[in-house]
């Protein structure tokens, strides 16, 4: 069973303007990807660090919208001291707070795949002095290889 974790930006990207290419293109892969969740075909795992970066959300419609595709969820990550430390390793490596915990949630799920719309943490965690025990993808890239197999 495939094992997906999405960072909030890529919960977020279905609600984003939709008139650029790379957004609509981006949110629809979010969006197969969660509705492969959502038929049992593969497993969205979230965390208690996907939750409260929701609920920081300003406007209250994204904020409802945004949380429910984040309730697809079929296990949720809790942030235990291990979590904490690791995130704490990638801060020093100059990964971002919430990207690093992130990551390390998506480590102790043991998730196949990271997916994340933010161009700056795919670069950070692609740099060989970040080492990182799970993949971390653009949606629209990871939904295109693994649908064509």
């Amino acid at each position: 069973m495939m094992k997906v974790y999405l960072d909030v930006c890529c919960l977020n990207r279905p609600f984003d303007d939709q008139m650029q290419d790379r957004i609509r293109l981006e949110s629809e892969a979010v969006l197969i990807t969660l509705s492969r969740c959502q038929s049992g075909e593969w497993d969205l795992i979230g965390s208690e660090v996907v939750d409260f970066e929701i609920s920081k959300i300003p406007n209250d419609d994204r904020r409802q919208k945004v949380s429910v595709l984040a309730a697809l969820a079929k296990f949720k990550v809790t942030v235990g001291e291990a979590i904490k430390e690791r995130a704490g390793e990638l801060q020093s490596l100059g990964v971002k707070p919430f990207d690093a915990l992130h990551i390390s949630c998506a480590e102790s799920g043991v998730v196949d795949v990271l997916l994340t719309t933010d161009d700056k943490l795919l670069q950070k965690t692609s740099e060989k002095d970040v080492v990182i025990k799970i993949r971390v993808a653009n949606p629209l890239e990871w939904v295109m290889e693994v649908t064509r197999k």
